[in-house]
């Protein structure tokens, strides 16, 4: 099965859960978890910012990526979010399995 860990990194906790939410509940992840306390480095237009974020981590097939990348986009405050998509190449298959049933209708 073809899973993927979706991460994405949010301003703060109200963000990040409106948007793990949000992604279940339109059943574009199956799972999404809130991460607190991270602090990033970056460099944005020229100059290294710093900011405290929480990580948003979902849970989805590969063939609800790009409707979930699109919502993300769409919703999330930051001008350039962070969406990150990587194969999950093992994992406990009815686990998997379950992904993929839990974003079907």
């Amino acid at each position: 099965m073809d899973v993927h860990l979706v991460f994405c990194s949010c301003p703060d906790p109200d963000t990040a859960s409106t948007l793990a939410r949000t992604l279940v509940e339109e059943r574009l992840a199956a799972c999404a978890s809130v991460l607190p306390g991270m602090h990033s480095v970056y460099r944005w237009q020229g100059a290294v910012e710093l900011a405290d974020e929480v990580l948003l981590l979902a849970k989805a097939p590969a063939d609800r990526l790009p409707d979930l990348i699109g919502r993300l986009q769409a919703l999330h405050p930051y001008e350039l979010p962070e969406v990150l998509a990587v194969q999950a190449t093992a994992g406990l298959p009815a686990y998997l399995g379950w992904v993929v049933e839990a974003t079907r209708d």
